[in-house]
């Protein structure tokens, strides 16, 4: 790879929830929603699109706009658009399906390339013309996923197991799925319940965003629930179903991870939503974060995963290495926005502001098309872009990464700014006895501060080579975390 690539795979500026990822020609492709950087609601910018070769997932290149607001005809009001997905049809072009914030209806865009310029194609209608979710009686749709499937029938799922969400009008049904004709556009079937809105806080029921995918002779259903776990699986012999559900994924705030709970979450908790992808014979669950201090500034992570003979997967941990394949080198200067554990207690285990989060310099950022620009847009280029740090680390605050290969690291400093005054203990389990023991005091601007790592009597007790970070602060004030430095 060109350079390690860490959790979230994409800059620390760019804000991409609910994650499709797709793989066309060589290149796999992130599909999502689009956040907005300290941003007071979901989805406030319009959808881009990023890639990276197969054969290196470091070297992700900023593809720019490909669908804006105002594109479709009668979202007058430039309602938002919610978590899409892009398939390829059965005539070679590519295919985005969206969703426009406070209807029912369900849109099209099309592009000739994955990640072009999209022209708006229709809206989901039936054989008679009449758009679904138009209707009382069409159930309440939400945001789509697609299968066009090995025989070439085109399935598409939608719905929504938020009761509150039948104040549009429609009835609240589920997790649904029609058939498309190749049009891409014409229902072709009766609307069929694949995973019912049977509501419940204290069980895995449907929430919503389904992706389906089919793999070997199952098909699969991954969404959020409404439990908490995050991303979740459920299986059928056919794209209609019946489908049972199989358990939890991923969840970045880890919860159903090895008994973890809302009370004990490693990261702040928000909603889910994402998708699996096979890249060169590796599995991938894409999923997505909380930061800014609020659920309306997403980021995208990945984490691999392997789906056993039986089809069964077993649920992952959060990391700071996702993509990468191995642990972090124990030798270099990493962004603390890397996190992938960030708490004080378990009372401020959510987004709300005032808990520490990760956060970023200035304004929501937004790059140049790079059809203006005579580089490539990508991890590494744009010099001007706000820098990410954590704030708000109040004592006995915890900020945790996964994983590095410690094996010929010696010392460790931070890049700390903030008022107040206090020690950080670093070790290398959650609740383990401080390696080290880094000061801070306070200053206005940014600045090291180091210490030694004494590792030498974890030495075969531990596998130096793939080892976990923890901060934990010990004082007074509210320190900021730029970055981390390990020599």
């Amino acid at each position: 790879m060109k350079r390690q690539v860490f959790n979230p795979y994409l800059p620390l500026w760019e804000y991409i929830p609910d994650g499709e990822p797709r793989v066309f020609d060589g290149r796999l492709y992130i599909f999502g929603s689009h956040d907005k950087a300290g941003g007071k609601s979901f989805c406030l910018n319009d959808y881009v699109a990023w890639s990276c070769p197969e054969d290196d997932l470091s070297d992700w290149r900023y593809e720019g706009v490909i669908f804006r607001k105002n594109q479709t005809p009668w979202n007058t009001k430039n309602e938002v658009y919610y978590a899409p997905d892009v398939v390829r049809g059965l005539d070679g072009k590519y295919y985005l399906y969206y969703f426009v914030a406070n209807s029912s209806i369900l849109s099209v865009a099309v592009c000739d390339t994955p990640a072009g310029k999209y022209e708006y194609l229709g809206d989901v209608h039936l054989k008679d013309g009449r758009v679904y979710g138009t209707s009382p009686e069409d159930w309440f749709t939400f945001d789509p996923g697609v299968l066009v499937d090995d025989d070439g029938r085109i399935w598409l799922y939608t719905g929504s197991g938020q009761p509150s969400n039948g104040r549009f009008g429609h009835e609240v049904k589920g997790c649904f799925v029609m058939e498309l004709d190749q049009d891409m556009l014409t229902v072709i079937s009766e609307p069929k319940i694949v995973l019912p809105a049977d509501w419940d806080m204290k069980r895995p029921s449907f929430f919503e965003g389904p992706s389906p995918r089919h793999i070997g002779d199952l098909y699969y259903l991954i969404y959020p629930t409404s439990d908490q776990t995050g991303l979740n699986y459920a299986t059928a012999k056919s794209p209609t179903g019946p489908f049972s559900h199989q358990g939890p994924i991923h969840s970045t705030s880890e919860i159903g991870y090895h008994g973890t709970t809302m009370r004990n979450a490693v990261y702040p908790i928000g909603n889910n939503h994402g998708s699996l992808v096979c890249v060169k014979g590796q599995w991938y669950i894409f999923d997505h974060r909380m930061t800014n201090g609020s659920m309306y500034s997403r980021q995208g992570v990945a984490e691999p995963v392997t789906i056993q003979e039986d089809g069964s997967i077993e649920m992952v941990e959060v990391t700071s290495c996702g993509l990468n394949g191995k642990p972090l080198e124990g030798i270099g200067t990493y962004p603390a926005g890397i996190c992938c554990i960030l708490y004080r207690d378990w009372l401020l285990r959510n987004p709300a502001a005032g808990n520490p989060m990760v956060t970023q310099s200035g304004e929501d950022y937004v790059p140049a098309e790079p059809s203006s620009v005579n580089h490539e847009i990508n991890v590494d280029t744009e010099e001007n872009a706000p820098d990410s740090f954590v704030k708000n680390i109040k004592n006995n605050s915890v900020i945790g990464y996964r994983y590095f290969d410690l094996s010929a690291t010696k010392e460790i400093s931070l890049e700390l700014r903030g008022r107040g005054k206090g020690t950080f203990e670093v070790s290398v389990s959650e609740n383990g006895d401080p390696v080290a023991e880094v000061p801070f005091d306070s200053s206005k601007n940014w600045s090291w501060s180091s210490a030694s790592l004494n590792l030498k009597n974890l030495t075969g007790l531990l596998d130096l080579c793939r080892l976990p970070i923890f901060l934990r602060y010990k004082g007074k004030g509210a320190p900021q975390l730029k970055s981390i430095d390990l020599r």
